[in-house]
Parts: structure tokens; sequence; C-alpha cells
């Protein structure tokens, strides 16, 4: 506790943190994958994994929360539709946050920095299907209780990446728009963020401070992301992105795995 007092008592390093913050809310409203930025960040500040983790579901759900709303508001996502969803995915992410709480952190360590750069690269590679937009598509439920448990229980683990997950997922299984996916999408990350949130909260590994101020820059950059992405700037963001997740992911391994400062 006192080495997070610590940091917050460091202006540079709050700055720096609360800067990820707002890009990463930005940007997690427009593609998802806004951990992939502050996990690294808050790993590279020096906090414990377990720490980590819990921090980043605080300010994640206040982002995620900023995004889902917005969606909604304009009627790109039916909470109707989607029931069996919502519900397996909270129950998905509550499971993998307490399995995340029980892994070292010597092995979360080494596990990160994995996880990050592979949805680097899968987002550097993966495609966007190509579909038709429908004003009332058929949303087949039984399709989203494994993936509602799969994708939960990823981010209740780890979580980088899984709004982007969300988006190809529900662009592959269910004859929805991109627009419309990303509605799902940050609508369920917000889910499964809460829900992680819950059992770190218990466990006690959650840096108030330092969550609440990334998470307040979280919702204003989830706020003017979610415009942007209404608007159709998804395209425009996605190369810078992807760059700045491999350089994250790159400097994130130099440091756990080969010792460098």
């Amino acid at each position: 506790m006192s080495f997070t007092l610590n940091l917050v008592a460091d202006p540079h390093i709050l700055l720096i943190l609360v800067a990820v913050a707002f890009i990463a809310g930005f940007i997690d409203a427009i593609a998802g994958g806004g951990g992939l930025l502050t996990i690294p960040a808050l790993l590279m500040a020096g906090l414990p994994p377990h720490l980590v983790l819990g921090t980043n579901k605080l300010c994640a759900t206040f982002g995620s929360a900023t995004a889902s709303f917005a969606f909604y508001r304009r009627g790109l996502f039916n909470p109707k539709q989607w029931r069996k969803g919502l519900l397996a995915t909270a129950t998905g992410a509550i499971l993998g946050a307490l399995l995340a709480q029980q892994l070292s952190s010597e092995w979360l360590n080494q596990m990160l920095p994995v996880v990050v750069f592979a949805c680097a690269v899968y987002l550097l590679f993966g495609r966007t299907p190509k579909v038709t937009e429908d004003s009332e598509p058929i949303i087949k439920t039984h399709r989203q209780w494994p993936q509602g448990l799969g994708l939960g229980f990823y981010d209740g683990v780890a979580g980088p990446g899984t709004g982007a997950f969300w988006t190809v997922s529900t662009l592959l299984l269910y004859p929805l728009d991109l627009l419309r996916a990303s509605g799902v999408a940050r609508s369920m990350n917000f889910v499964s963020n809460a829900a992680a949130l819950s059992m770190f909260i218990l466990s006690g590994n959650v840096a108030w401070a330092l969550g609440l101020g990334m998470g307040a820059a979280l919702m204003l950059g989830a706020t003017l992301g979610a415009r942007v992405a209404i608007g159709g700037g998804n395209r425009l963001i996605r190369p810078v992105f992807i760059l700045v997740v491999m350089a994250l992911a790159a400097r994130l391994a130099w440091q756990h795995w080969f010792g460098a400062a």
C-alpha cells in the first residue's frame, strides 16, 4: 500500500498514467483493446501484477460504462436480445478473476507480455468480416453462452484485447454490422470489467486513488472515442493503435524476461 501511495505522489508518473488512460479509453471505445495500453503502463510503473489487474479493472469499468451507455443511447445495443450473453459474461469474468488471484506474481509477470504481444499480432493480421446491415437482425441466443463464458473468463484472468475479440467474434457469429457489433462489445466488456472488479475489491487488490484518477481520464477518452466510433472513425486509429501496442509489448517483454531497466 505504501508503494502505491508513493507512486501516486510522483506527479510525473501519475501524469503519464493518466495520459495513457485517456488514450486507452479513446481507443477502447473505437476498437477495443484499451487494456493493451493500461496494463503495460501500470506494470512498467512498478505495480505488482495482482494489483495491476485489479486497478486496471477499476479504471476500465469507468471507460467501458461510458462507451456502452453511448452505444445504448443511440440504439446500437438491445439488452433484451443479449440477456444470456450478459449473464454468461459476468459468470465467466468472476471465475477468471478468482483464478487470476491464485496465480503467482512471477508467473503473471512472464505471462502478461505474451498475452499482450499475442493480442497485438492478432489485431495486426486479423481481418474484419464483411457483413450486410440489417435493421432488425435475428440474434441466436444459444451462441451467447459459450461466447460470453469464454471471453468473460479471459477478461477476468488477463483482459488485454477483450473488446476487440468481442467485436470480431460477434461479427462472425451474428448478422450484425461493425457498429452494432461494437455496441455489443462495449456493453459486454463493461459487464465483465464490473464483475471481475468485484472479486479484486474483495481480495484488496485495487489501488483506489490511482484507479479512480485513471478511470476519470478513461471516461473522457471513452466519451470522445465513442463519438468517433459512431461517426465511422475506426480505420483512422487502427494503424497507430497496433504500432503502440507492439512497442509496449516489446518493452514489457524486455523488462520482465531479460531484466532490463
